[in-house]
C-alpha cells in the first residue's frame, strides 16, 4: 500500500513538473499571433524579424528587412538567414548561434527576434 501511494505521489509530481515546464527561456507562451521585432541597424544595413507563435511555440520566422544594399550583403544574408531561421525553430528562442562570416547579421537578427518575443510575452500577460 505504501509503495502505491509513493508511486502515485511521484507520478503526479512528475506530470505537474512536465506540463508546467517551458521548453526554452526565450520561447513565448500563450495564444497565437504574429509579432514584429524592432528594426535593428547594423553596419551593413538593417534587420527585422517577424515571428508567428501558436500554442506557445514559434511556428514560423520571416525576415522582411535584411542587408541587401550590395552583392556581398545579399550573399551574406542569403546564406545566413536560412540558418538563423532553422536554429530559431529548433531552439524556440533567440538563443541562436552566430553564423560564421555573418556576425553583424546574426547579432541584428538575434536582437530583432528577441524584441519580437518580448512583444509576444507582453501581449500574453496583458490578456
Amino acid at each position: 500500500m505504501r509503495r502505491s501511494v509513493r508511486w502515485l505521489v511521484y507520478t503526479v509530481t512528475a506530470l505537474v513538473l512536465l506540463f508546467s515546464y517551458r521548453l526554452s527561456p526565450g520561447a513565448p507562451a500563450g495564444d497565437a499571433g504574429t509579432y514584429r521585432g524592432r528594426v535593428v541597424e547594423i553596419t551593413t544595413g538593417s534587420v527585422q524579424v517577424v515571428v508567428a507563435v501558436r500554442a506557445g511555440r514559434i511556428t514560423s520566422v520571416a525576415v522582411p528587412v535584411f542587408p541587401d544594399s550590395n552583392g556581398t550583403s545579399r550573399q551574406v544574408s542569403e546564406r545566413a538567414l536560412p540558418a538563423l531561421k532553422r536554429q530559431t525553430l529548433a531552439v524556440q528562442s533567440a538563443d541562436v548561434d552566430t553564423v560564421s562570416g555573418a556576425t553583424f547579421t546574426s547579432d541584428g537578427y538575434r536582437a530583432s527576434l528577441q524584441s519580437a518575443l518580448d512583444v509576444a510575452g507582453a501581449r500574453r500577460q496583458d490578456r
